[in-house]
């Protein structure tokens, strides 16, 4: 209904129960929610789209070989350090510029006693005086690292022989600071699976983000960096993030290579894939808000947009989504349009639960893509309450997959 006399707001009102002023701004709430929420997963994808087709920047690529250090950051991984160790050695890269180092965060088990069995082989252990977390552990390490680049890994995660090989070709390019690889995630026969509707997502984003200028993340599990763009090392904060803005600052990009693939195990269990995410935008959040003149555009220009779309935004959708669900509700007579909505978002949230009590049975059902995309914005809640709170999340446990 769309009123046009006095008598007819009037009767708007009390059909509704909302007064129509209040009306007026729910709906306002209600199409400003849905632009936004629109905006952060459909329109900046559509922006990155229009600007590489105007402005496309392109990486460099030539066989080099820097000398690399090699950095594998454990904390009791006693039961799969062997075989990250038995991979890494296997890597086709010049053995003589290779340096395999493994950052021990105060292990408790045998991880150091496994790691020093391969110091034959040149493998050196750099153990953390104390237990503060992963970032204080690379720390050690690439103070003790020769490398001109760094190139992080974590236990779990598997490279093929070309890995590093391929990924230090970026660096001929010389406005590339650091790169990221791609994800891909293995089932538990050992095949390579799909990882969701959700994270070949985020790999298609970096790809466009590399496209019109650079990454605004960086895998945590297999990423490379300049020397120079790991300085000043935060050892308190999210070290794949922190070294992708320290790159900026420098007037370096960060890219994602496609041909560059870690892989590794999804999760056994959906809680600690639940606090995977919590913990990966917690520590997001912290990086984000001590580095917030990244936000200026006047400045950093294109990142500084960058910044805000793919990480603020999508870190309010909660907020914006919650709204639009409410709002919607509270229009339901008004027009037919608000129905149609709410009732799309009810029926979406109710699939979402029946993908999660799915899902534990059936890994390959299509409900899943709800279910995910409603426990990324549910982390997101908890991020932030954790946030605010003052957890800062500096220790950590390896997701056991």
């Amino acid at each position: 209904m769309n009123p046009e006399t006095p008598i007819e707001m009037h009767l708007v009102s009390v059909v509704t129960g909302v007064p129509i002023i209040v009306s007026s701004l729910v709906t306002l709430l209600f199409w400003f929610s849905m632009g936004f929420v629109i905006y952060s997963y459909f329109g900046y994808p559509l922006f990155l789209i229009l600007i590489s087709t105007f402005s496309r920047k392109r990486v460099s690529k030539a066989a080099l070989f820097p000398r690399v250090s090699f950095i594998i950051t454990a904390y009791n991984e006693g039961e799969r350090i062997d075989q990250k160790l038995q991979n890494t050695l296997a890597l086709a890269y010049p053995r003589e510029k290779l340096e395999i180092i493994v950052a021990s965060d105060c292990s408790t088990d045998r991880t150091d006693e496994i790691v020093r069995s391969y110091e034959g082989k040149g493998v050196k252990l750099v153990r953390a005086p104390e237990r503060r977390g992963k970032e204080n552990a690379q720390k050690h390490a690439i103070e003790a690292a020769s490398g001109e680049v760094f190139v992080f890994s974590d236990v779990a995660t598997i490279l093929e022989p070309d890995g590093v090989s391929s990924i230090v070709q970026n660096f001929a390019d010389p406005t590339v600071g650091c790169v990221s690889s791609e994800d891909r995630f293995i089932d538990p026969e050992g095949k390579i699976s799909g990882e969701g509707a959700y994270v070949r997502y985020e790999m298609v984003l970096r790809q466009l983000e590399s496209r019109v200028s650079s990454v605004v993340g960086l895998s945590g599990s297999f990423f490379a960096a300049r020397r120079e763009v790991c300085f000043p090392w935060a050892a308190d904060l999210q070290s794949d993030f922190s070294v992708l803005l320290n790159a900026r600052r420098m007037g370096l990009r960060g890219i994602s290579d496609p041909n560059s693939v870690g892989y590794y195990a999804n999760l056994a269990r959906g809680s600690r894939e639940f606090e995977r995410k919590v913990r990966t935008v917690l520590r997001g959040i912290s990086v984000v808000m001590r580095n917030l003149s990244l936000l200026n555009p006047f400045r950093y220009r294109l990142f500084a947009w960058q910044l805000f779309s793919h990480k603020i935004c999508r870190w309010m959708n909660p907020v914006f989504l919650l709204v639009l669900l409410i709002s919607s509700l509270l229009l339901i007579f008004t027009s037919p349009i608000y129905l149609i909505f709410a009732l799309v978002q009810v029926l979406f949230y109710l699939l979402a639960l029946g993908g999660t009590l799915v899902g534990r049975l059936v890994s390959g059902s299509l409900l899943r893509i709800p279910a995910y995309f409603v426990a990324v914005n549910l982390s997101i809640v908890v991020a932030w309450y954790r946030y605010v709170k003052g957890d800062r999340l500096v220790a950590w446990d390896p997701s056991r997959r």
